[in-house]
């Protein structure tokens, strides 16, 4: 049996050796091999169908990775990993030590970013560019950028400035959901076609350079003829805001033509300043499950390929959310709800049905989302703002001086707080507590169980106070907490009050320390545990509960710089406690893996903590 295509690819060069029909198998059999993985594996498979013929263009017409070509949020990569010596491996996707889902430098030349935010590569693309063009290096840097990172406010930022400088970059603009360019009609069809050729470009230059070497008035007549020529364009074919930011645009592209994509790549490196080339792709293309639902299948769990159906399902606390955002909503008509492009993630697909007028998607653009529920909240309205906590890093400068400061009563619910499993680093919710923890006049509840959450929620939106409010809460399922839990105050404690050694921890680890009680007692151990509901600020009563205790764990799933952990810690040095004070936290960067896999792996989980009081009698 000879081997598949694309299992002799080891590199992008080998491309070079297939004839048209061989390429055109090769896009199947990527296709099939993307759907036979990610159903197994879970990720982002919409988008990655998306791209196959684009992503094979691209390294037909550049030499990576000396031509550098960075991928925008990075999650249609998967292409790119399989034609640049990734195959063999491809089945590790996603899991502990296996291939990452993104770009990873550390797997590979090819990865010259991680990159799992979007509306990045071009700012980084034209940083490249412009150290290329000082070091006399003629490769090129090209940004591949999906339309939905173009509505981040980054994107323009960078855009601006590449068109300011004139530095030699190339954009490209997967287009998989809208079109950009609204021209229509056969001359514009025929103008753009015209243009992607790289005849045109090389015919253009000899032109210019004629009429430039003309004695006397060369340049000026050159530069007369090129805006008589601009005015004509612009007669004829309406400019974009890519050619108003002093970008030279090519497109739109058929994304799935791959002869009609190389030659406007080629056209483009003729071209001596920044060009965008734009191609029209459709998200999914290749299953049908995928082309009818794309927004369903843009990142996946482990699913059946005949029928599209996710294998497993489960409840969360992201749905959990969503329902209790319709009662607020069905009880107060100023209640709605704020998010950055991640309405369907965070449950709010319910509520977008119910209330469809009160739903604010901003796009990715999460600074401005939070100063927009500001804007919401201080005309009368009652905003939650929602979002991953992977992305709430990017709002601080917002958290503190547009919500904060202003004294407003905003409510921030923060969704896959702690390890979020595949996704990896780039997607952790490690940081909130610690950054949340900087910022003056805020309180974080680290809400564990759905009974939880519906308190908080209910508390923070319809009996505000004049702070910021956070309610983070981990991916997944509900924690099942003992019946004698008090989730009222800002601490709970749980066993025999009187004991000698203590746990401390919050959110979905309350279930670990639960169990390692028990675990305990069996063993003839006692130990309590204290729950912080609210982890900034620590509650003083919190820490006098330990005050008598031997030794005291702490358990954070986040970092320990500015952790609760630490602060936890600084509070006991206050009142001179002399036992010991020992804290397991997930500092750093965490890989990929299952979120028990990593529990393990930093001492978070459960044999981990009837450990750290093996010892004790």
């Amino acid at each position: 049996m000879h081997p598949s295509l694309l299992e002799q690819i080891q590199s992008p060069q080998d491309l070079s050796r297939l004839n048209p029909n061989q390429v055109a198998v090769l896009a199947d059999e990527i296709r099939q091999t993307l759907i036979q993985t990610l159903s197994k594996n879970g990720g982002h498979l919409s988008a990655n169908l998306g791209v196959v013929e684009l992503t094979i263009a691209l390294h037909l017409c550049f030499q990576s990775p000396e031509d550098a070509l960075i991928w925008d949020v990075s999650h249609q990569s998967l292409t790119h990993k399989l034609l640049t010596g990734r195959y063999r491996d491809f089945h590790t996707l996603r899991r502990a030590g296996g291939l990452s889902s993104f770009t990873n430098p550390n797997e590979s030349a090819h990865d010259h970013f991680f990159a799992g935010h979007a509306s990045t590569s071009v700012s980084s693309a034209l940083g490249i560019a412009t150290a290329k063009r000082a070091l006399g290096d003629t490769h090129n840097a090209v940004a591949i950028l999906g339309d939905g990172a173009a509505t981040g406010g980054m994107v323009y930022e960078a855009l601006n400035n590449a068109g300011r400088g004139g530095a030699k970059m190339i954009v490209v603009l997967n287009d998989n959901e809208m079109s950009i360019s609204k021209n229509v009609g056969g001359i514009p069809r025929y103008l753009s076609w015209a243009r992607s050729r790289p005849v045109y470009r090389i015919t253009k230059r000899r032109v210019e350079n004629a009429l430039r070497r003309m004695p006397l008035c060369g340049d000026c007549f050159a530069k007369r003829v090129a805006k008589i020529k601009n005015f004509i364009k612009r007669l004829l074919t309406q400019p974009t805001i890519f050619e108003d930011l002093g970008f030279a645009y090519i497109g739109p592209i058929d994304g799935h033509d791959i002869n009609a994509m190389c030659a406007a790549f080629s056209s483009a490196k003729l071209i001596q300043r920044p060009v965008l080339v734009h191609c029209c792709t459709v998200k999914g293309k290749g299953y049908e499950h995928a082309e009818l639902s794309p927004e369903a299948f843009h990142g996946v769990s482990c699913f059946d390929i005949e029928t599209g159906e996710p294998t497993s399902a489960c409840g969360s606390l992201s749905e959990d959310f969503g329902a209790y955002m319709c009662e607020l909503a069905a009880e107060n008509k100023e209640v709605c709800a704020v998010t950055a492009a991640m309405a369907i993630g965070t449950g709010l697909r319910a509520f977008e049905r119910a209330y469809p007028a009160r739903l604010f998607d901003v796009g990715i653009a999460e600074s401005h989302a939070i100063t927009f529920a500001a804007g919401l909240l201080h005309a009368g309205l009652r905003p939650v703002a929602v979002m991953y906590s992977t992305f709430l890093q990017r709002t601080y400068d917002q958290l503190l001086h547009d919500a904060a400061l202003q004294n407003l009563p905003l409510t921030v619910c923060v969704d896959r707080a702690g390890f979020v499993g595949q996704d990896g680093a780039t997607h952790h919710g490690l940081y909130d507590v610690a950054f949340c923890a900087s910022i003056p006049n805020v309180r974080v509840y680290a809400v564990a169980s759905t009974e939880e959450l519906r308190r908080r929620l209910r508390e923070a939106v319809l009996q505000p106070q004049n702070t910021l409010t956070f309610l983070r809460y981990a991916r997944g399922k509900s924690v099942n907490l003992p019946a004698d839990f008090n989730l009222r105050g800002d601490y709970a404690v749980y066993g025999d009050t009187s004991a000698v050694y203590a746990i401390v921890t919050y959110g979905r680890l309350t279930a670990e320390a639960v169990r390692a009680i028990e675990q305990l007692k069996l063993h003839g151990t006692q130990v309590k545990l204290i729950k912080l509901n609210c982890v900034v600020p620590i509650h003083a009563a919190a820490v006098e509960a330990v005050l008598n205790c031997k030794r005291v764990c702490f358990f954070e799933e986040g970092i320990r710089t500015a952790g609760a952990g630490e602060r936890f810690a600084a509070m006991l040095l206050q009142h001179h406690f002399v036992g010991a004070y020992i804290l397991h936290a997930a500092d750093g960067f965490a890989p990929q893996g299952s979120v028990e896999e990593l529990l393990i792996a930093y001492g978070l989980d459960c044999g981990a903590m009837c450990a750290a009081f093996a010892d004790c009698e």
